[in-house]
């Protein structure tokens, strides 16, 4: 035997009703003192300090990578021309020196 099966009730639920509000007008802008959208805010650095800045840290990293390497060529022989080669004892340098001097005078310059 089955059993017969009854009918499911349909349960609707009412959402509140929500009262409209009038339409807002347009609010007028304060003449006191301006808004912080209003405020026009200088930068410390401009385009081109940004510029000199990063000038400078390209000469300092090529100084740096211009410091790399020195790998013997066999690990029981000590070479001082690849250790203290031109590039690593004046050259390197140069470019370090130069790259501080550039991020200064970006720092300082108007």
């Amino acid at each position: 035997m089955s059993k017969q099966q009854v009918p499911k009730k349909k349960v609707v639920a009412a959402a509140p009703k929500v009262a409209k509000q009038p339409p807002v007008a347009a609010a007028k802008p304060k003449t006191g003192r301006p808004s912080i959208a209003e405020k026009k805010v200088e930068l410390i650095f401009s385009r081109k300090n940004y510029i000199l800045l990063g000038a400078g840290a390209l000469l300092m990293a090529f100084g740096i990578l211009l410091m790399g390497g020195g790998d013997m060529p066999d690990p029981n022989t000590w070479d001082e021309s690849i250790i203290y080669s031109p590039r690593r004892m004046v050259l390197a340098p140069l470019f370090m020196i130069a790259g501080l001097v550039v991020e200064v005078f970006a720092i300082f310059k108007r």
